[in-house]
């Protein structure tokens, strides 16, 4: 699935709620399932700034895709970086770069999150578009 295709799928999910708590709710399900990062890549470097809670980001490059994995210490945000790592994990970092954000609009993920958290969403996002570029360049 392309990006925008896996964003798309994730704007009708939180469609299908109601209200906000079911969407957290449902935030908080994503943050179960999410791919664990190895334990060793739990270290400063890995860690999310501009973060409220802890969040590491790990990614590694299999063949010409990016994959992540992510962890936090709060179970908001472990939804969220799950809803990123979904829609950004497996695909080539110029897709990743090229990619917009919309879709986090779409669901009305800012507009129902603290000041601090939106900040953190923000830094997620530039962290996983720091990978591509990283990335990216070892592939040119």
């Amino acid at each position: 699935m392309t990006i925008k295709e896996i964003q798309e799928e994730i704007v009708d999910e939180f469609s299908m709620f109601d209200d906000w708590m079911q969407r957290y709710e449902y935030m908080i399900e994503l943050g179960k399932s999410l791919p664990l990062i190895d334990e060793k890549y739990k270290v400063e470097e890995n860690l999310i700034k501009g973060c409220q809670s802890k969040v590491w980001v790990h990614a590694v490059l299999e063949g010409d895709k990016l994959v992540f994995t992510a962890d936090s210490d709060a179970i908001i945000t472990k939804g969220i970086v799950a809803i990123l790592v979904r829609a950004y994990s497996n695909q080539h970092p110029s897709d990743i770069l090229d990619a917009d954000t919309k879709f986090i609009d779409e669901i009305g993920l800012k507009e129902h999150l603290s000041p601090t958290r939106a900040n953190g969403l923000v830094s997620m996002i530039k962290q996983l578009k720091m990978y591509a570029i990283a990335y990216q360049t070892q592939l040119d």
